[in-house]
C-alpha cells in the first residue's frame, strides 16, 4: 500500500496492525472475547513505560490437550503510522504467541510468561535481531522461575492456526515459543541447525500437533 492511499484510507484514531491481528485472530475464534492486559507496568512503551509489549490476549483454545493461548502486540507496528505504509515487514515483522497446559500454580492467567514475552522483547530492542521460526532460547533456568519443572527454554515455530498475515505496514509472523527441556535444548545446541530445529518440532507435532507446552512434561 502507497502512503498516500493509506492516508486516505485511515486516520490517527486508527490502530491499523492491531486491527489486522484481530482479524487473523477472530478468524480462529470467532465472536470470542479474549481476556486482554495492557503494559505490566502500567504505561505504554510510547509513553515512557518500560514494557515493549502493548497488550496480551488470552483465550482459551479447547483441543486436547485443552490449553491457554497468548498472544502479543506490540512487535509489528500496531498503530497508525503513514511512514510504516508498504514496508516489507511490519516494525520486527512478527508477534509472540505461547500455548499452555493451565498450571496448578498459577493464580488465574501465566503474568510469568507475560513477563517472558517482555524480556523477550527487551532483548530485541536491546541487540537489534528478531526471532523467526526455528530457533531456539535457553532460559538459563526454569521458564517459570522457582518452579520444580523441566522445562528450561524455547523452540520458536510459526503458530499452526494463525501463521502469517500481510498487513498495511507489512508482513506479521505469529512466533510460537515451545518449552523444552534441557535434554532438548543439549540436542539443538548440538547441531546449531534450522534444519534440525524444524525436524525436531515436526516430530514434536505427532503427539502435540499444537505444540502446546506442559510444564509438568518430563
Amino acid at each position: 500500500m502507497e502512503k498516500e492511499d493509506y492516508i486516505k484510507r485511515f486516520n490517527e484514531e486508527d490502530a491499523v496492525g492491531w486491527i489486522e491481528i484481530d482479524k487473523k485472530i477472530d478468524s480462529v475464534y470467532p465472536g470470542v472475547e479474549p481476556r486482554h492486559y495492557g503494559p505490566l507496568c502500567g504505561i505504554h512503551y510510547m509513553a515512557g513505560g518500560t514494557d515493549p509489549i502493548d497488550g496480551i490476549s488470552v483465550y482459551d483454545h479447547k483441543s486436547n490437550p485443552e490449553h491457554l493461548h497468548l498472544i502479543s502486540y506490540g512487535m509489528s507496528e500496531i498503530y497508525y503510522n503513514p511512514e510504516a505504509a508498504g514496508q516489507e515487514f511490519s516494525k520486527w515483522g512478527f508477534e509472540f504467541t505461547f500455548r499452555l497446559v493451565p498450571y496448578s500454580g498459577d493464580q488465574g492467567d501465566p503474568g510469568w510468561m507475560m513477563q517472558v514475552f517482555n524480556n523477550l522483547a527487551r532483548y530485541v530492542i536491546k541487540s537489534g535481531r528478531w526471532f523467526e521460526e526455528n530457533q531456539y532460547i535457553p532460559a538459563n533456568g526454569p521458564i517459570r522461575l522457582d518452579t520444580d519443572t523441566a522445562i528450561v527454554g524455547f523452540a520458536t515455530t510459526l503458530d499452526p492456526e494463525l501463521g502469517r498475515i500481510d498487513t498495511p505496514h507489512g508482513e506479521v509472523s505469529f512466533i510460537q515459543l515451545v518449552g523444552i527441556t534441557q535434554n532438548e535444548l543439549d540436542y539443538l545446541n548440538e547441531f546449531k541447525s534450522v534444519e534440525k530445529v524444524a525436524a525436531f518440532l515436526e516430530d514434536m507435532k505427532k503427539d502435540n500437533p499444537f505444540l502446546v507446552t506442559d510444564l509438568n512434561r518430563k
